[in-house]
């Protein structure tokens, strides 16, 4: 399983390009609006309820985010810099947790911090700390 490093040119591109995979009504002038962009867009978000280790709901959401068409060309091409193999990694942090021992999977794994965007990114994707 490979953890990819990419650029964060190539990050900030692909989101100042992405659409919402939903209908946003504040954002969104339509229903109609909305399918326009996602048609026209190679990039697309969306957010799911991050989860703890034991699967519980966290208070924050995680973002996904899909690629197509020439937006996969530049990831694969430009943006990535890097794999790193995690695999061992999630079998070690899994076993723990199967033992009963989740605050030692957590120590395990790598401290997320929220990545700061330009404000005209975070507007436009809708994006909050």
């Amino acid at each position: 399983m490979p953890a990819v490093r990419i650029s964060r040119e190539g990050l900030e591109r692909a989101l100042a390009h992405a659409c919402l995979s939903h209908h946003d009504r504040d954002r969104h002038a339509s229903a109609a609006a909305w399918k326009a962009e996602l048609a026209a867009s190679p990039v697309r978000i969306q957010r799911d309820p991050e989860r703890s280790t034991n699967l519980g709901e966290l208070p924050h959401r995680a973002i996904q985010i899909g690629l197509s068409g020439a937006a996969v060309d530049r990831y694969v091409d430009e943006w990535i810099l890097g794999l790193t193999d995690v695999t061992a990694l999630a079998h070690e942090a899994h076993a723990l947790v199967r033992a009963g021992q989740p605050e030692a999977a957590d120590a395990k794994i790598p401290a997320e911090t929220p990545y700061p965007l330009p404000e005209h990114i975070s507007a436009w994707i809708a994006a909050t700390l």
